[in-house]
């Protein structure tokens, strides 16, 4: 079947495979919520206007995401009353959020329509664009003195578009005026309604933020946001840049980076948008805060820690907010499920103006994501590939303390300086810093009483299931890819092993050594700010062996849930 002379790659028989078997259902709240119930009614009202925002925030992100989005999505609405083939096409779509993206399982993208393909750069810049083109430009513009030009060009904020033989910057603020606009003025009727004063204080600032080509005033929403610890609802933009692989070749590029670094202009990938809307669980939240507390301990036992600042360890109070949220939207780069969905965030991010400029972060939990596993496959799997001994280790809600180490980890070891520097690799290796930090110093909240021993080894347990993973990694998911790195490591050092039946044994005295070893291994990387040490260390740890294979092959055999499906009730 066609869609705007474009034919469904997918039969209709394979995607009622997709979305009868391999689909995971994310249920977000609705109002019969008892913490919906439980708001003030301006509070209500404000939530309502905000989950609007975010709808418009997937257009955005759509946008930024592939030049055809839009258009195929809306040829598929039009389509999909008249044909059940074009409806499960459109399904797809929005579970992906797009036309194409990996799925976690398979080693190419999944491609809805024939002859639509993704690119390096998504839309962020010309899709008929080459590296060597992108390369080449910049050199010529560098060489004639459009420094300004492409200072903006490799800025985190802008869409870049064809200029002659140049290319020009558009801010986002400027390309997406109507729907920014449009977006402001909930965010204003919001903060209207809202009870709270610090989060009304937020909403108006974001809101300026969306209409003023000032990074200042992202700078400025950003700390208002970071701020707040005891508001009823939590609102977020996204920004975040996994997506752009296209700016980071540069650093791959010695003449180029060199160029760039003597004229003092920073290479940054592209953000793409998003926005979450909750309310915040006070319950969930009591567990985050006990964690937070020890994060200046932390900071102080991070290896080679004299020769960087922490932005966590500086002055007295630590600027940190925690939060555990019920969901009710997941829009623009939150919906775009392929094969993996955010079960927290710890922003902005390093690279952000907030953060050099001395602000707070933010931590938010996503609990309807974490409570979507599937308990049953999950038995299976222990069956197959664990010792039974290790069985009574294996606890869900352990891998949530995980998670929380994991966030409060990307606070801790060297800035965005030395991560930006590693170019392509950056978020493989930082990502691999969060999960080794967390791991490494979960010894600490024992001492500290927060867990006791047991839990030690469920964390222990849970996060080492997690590393068996089901499919190779590709470069473009740096946390899978960070996954395999952990897991041949601990192979390697003899933290886990494998019995003649290939089922895994964990040698819990052993673990401590080993993560401190990684984690000194990881921050040397960042600190060599060099993208071939980088290179190196993800080569060195990445190899797919037969051990893998076999571990594949079983999560295969029983079955894989590798699409989303985020259901909102609002």
């Amino acid at each position: 079947m066609q869609i705007n002379g474009y034919e469904i790659a997918i039969s209709e028989n394979k995607l009622d495979e997709i979305i009868t078997e391999q689909t995971l259902p994310i249920e977000l709240i609705g109002k019969d919520f008892a913490g919906y119930q439980n708001l003030a009614e301006g509070d209500k009202k404000a939530l309502q206007y905000l989950v609007n925002a975010g709808k418009i925030m997937t257009d955005v992100a759509q946008e930024q995401d592939h030049h055809m989005n839009r258009i195929m999505r809306r040829e598929l609405e039009k389509a999909a009353p008249n044909s059940t083939h074009a409806a499960k096409a459109l399904k797809l779509f929005q579970m992906m959020s797009g036309v194409e993206g990996l799925n976690g399982i398979d080693s190419k993208p999944i491609e809805i329509f024939e002859g639509i393909h993704g690119f390096a750069g998504r839309n962020f810049y010309p899709h008929d664009m080459s590296v060597e083109e992108f390369h080449r430009i910049i050199e010529q513009m560098l060489n004639e003195g459009k420094d300004s030009e492409v200072k903006k060009i490799l800025s985190a904020r802008t869409m870049v578009r064809r200029n002659g033989n140049e290319l020009k910057a558009i801010d986002y603020t400027e390309y997406f005026s109507k729907e920014f606009s449009e977006i402001a003025n909930l965010l204003e009727l919001a903060a209207h309604y809202t009870t709270d004063e610090l989060f009304k204080e937020y909403l108006g600032w974001q809101a300026q933020a969306l209409l003023q080509n000032n990074e200042d005033m992202d700078m400025l929403a950003d700390k208002h946001w970071a701020q707040m610890q005891n508001t009823p609802l939590e609102f977020t933009i996204s920004r975040e840049n996994y997506d752009d692989e296209m700016s980071g070749t540069i650093c791959e590029n010695a003449k180029l980076s060199a160029m760039l670094s003597a004229r003092g202009i920073e290479i940054v990938a592209k953000d793409m948008l998003g926005i979450r809307v909750g309310i915040v669980n006070p319950e969930g939240t009591k567990l985050l805060l006990k964690f937070k507390d020890h994060m200046k301990t932390l900071a102080a036992l991070m290896p080679y820690s004299e020769r960087y600042a922490q932005n966590v360890a500086q002055g007295g109070e630590l600027k940190q907010t925690m939060v555990d949220v019920d969901l009710t939207a997941l829009c623009g780069d939150y919906a775009q499920c392929r094969g993996a969905i955010t079960t927290a965030q710890n922003l902005p991010n390093n690279d952000k103006l907030s953060i050099k400029t001395g602000g707070g972060r933010r931590n938010v939990y996503h609990r309807q994501v974490r409570m979507s596993g599937d308990k049953i496959r999950q038995k299976k799997l222990l069956d197959a590939l664990v010792q039974k001994d290790f069985h009574q280790y294996f606890n869900e809600e352990a891998e949530h303390i995980f998670v929380i180490g994991h966030e409060n980890g990307h606070s801790l070891g060297p800035d965005s300086s030395y991560q930006n520097a590693l170019g392509l690799y950056k978020h493989t290796i930082e990502e691999n810093k969060a999960d080794v930090v967390s791991i490494t110093f979960m010894p600490e909240y024992v001492k500290a009483g927060i867990i006791n021993e047991t839990t030690l080894k469920e964390v222990y347990t849970t996060w080492i299931v997690r590393l068996l993973l089901k499919s190779k990694p590709q470069p473009s998911q740096p946390h899978r890819l960070g996954d395999l790195i952990h897991f041949n490591f601990l192979l390697e050092h003899g933290a886990i092993a494998f019995d003649g039946n290939g089922k895994l044994s964990i040698n819990f005295a052993k673990l401590p050594e080993v993560m401190h070893k990684i984690l000194e291994e990881t921050i040397a990387v960042q600190l060599s700010k060099s993208p071939e040490e980088a290179k190196k260390f993800i080569d060195k740890y990445s190899n797919w062996s037969d051990i893998h294979e076999h571990i594949a092959k079983v999560q295969q055999e029983l079955g894989i849930k590798c699409y989303k499906d985020i259901r909102m009730h609002f």
